[in-house]
């Protein structure tokens, strides 16, 4: 398309910020895959075939702004939540995307990233690899979640004090999430004497639970459903929040897409959760 758009190897070459050696190798191993010539060369000038404008009519399709396949990686205890409201804005905002989704823990998520794997992911920061470049997009508050008729249902807001003498019901090890409950409660990971120590894979279990009056959980604030919920629902009473950014490789090249995608997100945030 570049190639089309500028027909001179060194402008093309710039505007895809790579050499003009890259460019040239990678049109050739491309029209020997595809055994056609897309491109005429001369000293002086340089044409696009008819197979060729074939070609780049169909890549231009796939090359508009946040067009053709995204893969975006997400949390588990963000994709259930997130995707609902997010979906419909980016279908409405760029009806050419194809979204590939996968949901998987944090530390998976980036080794996939690193990897090549995936184009950029949706998690909780913050992150620690130098070669990935995190774009932070909202603040989630937690609220404290308890049984219907709990002791702590009467309280104004979840004190640190009485959340340290309670038994939580908490995701799995692995889980950002759990780490970052425990660090809100002033917890250590290991179940109060004579408790149990329950670990559950995802939040819609541990929701279950405590409708079902097992024990209270700390949940993030899209986790929380509608009003009508069989659960009691109370503020912590010191600020607690996750920050959700998107992550991408320093060398992705497609950044100005994801500065859309981020753009999306923050133009269409439920009025549960606050921009960062």
């Amino acid at each position: 398309v570049a190639l089309a758009d500028h027909g001179h190897f060194g402008r093309a070459a710039a505007a895809c910020h790579i050499s003009q050696p890259t460019l040239s190798t990678q049109l050739k191993k491309l029209e020997e895959a595809l055994g056609v010539t897309l491109f005429e060369r001369t000293n002086k000038a340089l044409h696009v075939t008819p197979v060729g404008v074939e070609i780049v009519a169909l890549a231009r399709r796939e090359t508009g702004p946040l067009s053709g396949p995204l893969a975006l990686g997400v949390i588990p205890t963000l994709g259930p939540y997130l995707l609902p409201w997010l979906l419909p804005a980016l279908k409405a905002a760029y009806p050419g995307l194809r979204l590939v989704v996968h949901e998987h823990l944090t530390d998976p998520l980036l080794e996939r990233l690193s990897a090549y794997r995936i184009d950029a992911a949706l998690v909780a920061l913050p992150i620690e690899q130098e070669e990935l470049i995190a774009e932070p997009l909202f603040d989630e508050p937690f609220y404290l979640v308890c049984p219907p008729g709990h002791r702590l249902c009467g309280t104004i807001a979840g004190g640190q004090a009485d959340l340290r003498r309670e038994p939580l019901l908490l995701l799995t090890d692995g889980h950002c999430l759990r780490d970052q409950a425990l660090a809100v409660c002033g917890q250590t990971d290991r179940p109060a004497d004579g408790g149990s120590d329950f670990r559950a894979a995802s939040l819609e279990t541990i929701r279950q639970m405590v409708a079902a009056g097992m024990g209270c959980t700390l949940l993030p604030a899209l986790a929380l459903g509608d009003e009508d919920q069989p659960f009691a629902v109370r503020p912590l009473a010191v600020e607690a929040t996750r920050r959700i950014g998107l992550v991408r490789r320093k060398s992705y090249p497609q950044a100005d897409d994801l500065e859309r995608l981020a753009g999306v997100i923050r133009s269409n945030l439920p009025a549960a959760v606050r921009a960062a």
